[in-house]
């Protein structure tokens, strides 16, 4: 991973998260959808698009828009790893809840050192998944990657556990959080409620599970691995 001394800017860095992000998420990574993540206009998306590639950290794909090039996915984990090692230390030692955390590691990534990245990483027993599931890429830039689907994409009768939370925003994950649905849970579709209705829920096991009606930004915030 990138030296401390040596890293790119923080605007860069943010904006090859955000383009990893995106492509995590099977999301088209435009001018536009850049300029609606980063919240700045496409004229501004567009300028530093043009330093990244000039960088070699992005190329332009036609039909298929900005990806990362091998140096870019690099500086992107690496800016993830310090990012998600940070969420899980605030959560697991100074008790910060999952959805506090993702504003406070906006801020400290960039200015961390890599040793003290490392001693959080020993100090946490090297963490494969931070507070929301989301993996955190190995010191070489590696990354374990799950089988999963997103809830949305289950039919009824499909069973799984829920792994990962994609949605940062804090009043959806306290909604979550106050109906007990999280990480590790077991998770069972009962319906799909017709004409874009909500779908029906069982989490948790038997017999202390709870029916939930969830709406489709929930239902697609929420990947599960199907047993």
């Amino acid at each position: 991973m990138a030296d401390s001394s040596n890293r790119r800017s923080s605007s860069i860095e943010d904006y090859v998260r955000v383009i990893y992000g995106l492509a995590e998420r099977g999301e088209p990574v435009t001018n536009t959808s850049l300029a609606a993540r980063m919240a700045v206009s496409p004229s501004s998306a567009s300028g530093m698009v043009t330093k990244l590639a000039q960088q070699g950290l992005v190329e332009h794909v036609p039909y298929r828009g900005i990806e990362l090039t091998g140096e870019g996915r690099l500086l992107a984990r690496s800016v993830l790893r310090r990012h998600r090692l940070i969420e899980s230390y605030l959560v697991s030692e100074l008790g910060y809840t999952w959805d506090e955390v993702h504003a406070e590691a906006d801020q400290l990534e960039h200015a961390v050192s890599d040793r003290l990245v490392e001693r959080i990483a020993v100090k946490l027993g090297n963490p494969q998944r931070d507070p929301h599931g989301d993996p955190i890429p190995a010191a070489d830039g590696s990354v374990e990657e799950l089988s999963t689907h997103l809830l949305d994409e289950l039919e009824p009768g499909q069973v799984g556990e829920i792994v990962r939370v994609w949605d940062t925003d804090p009043e959806l994950l306290r909604y979550l959080a106050d109906r007990s649905i999280g990480l590790g849970q077991r998770i069972e579709v009962v319906e799909r409620q017709p004409f874009g209705g909500p779908i029906v829920v069982r989490v948790g096991s038997p017999p202390d599970s709870a029916t939930h009606a969830l709406g489709k930004e929930i239902a697609q915030a929420l990947s599960v691995a199907v047993r």
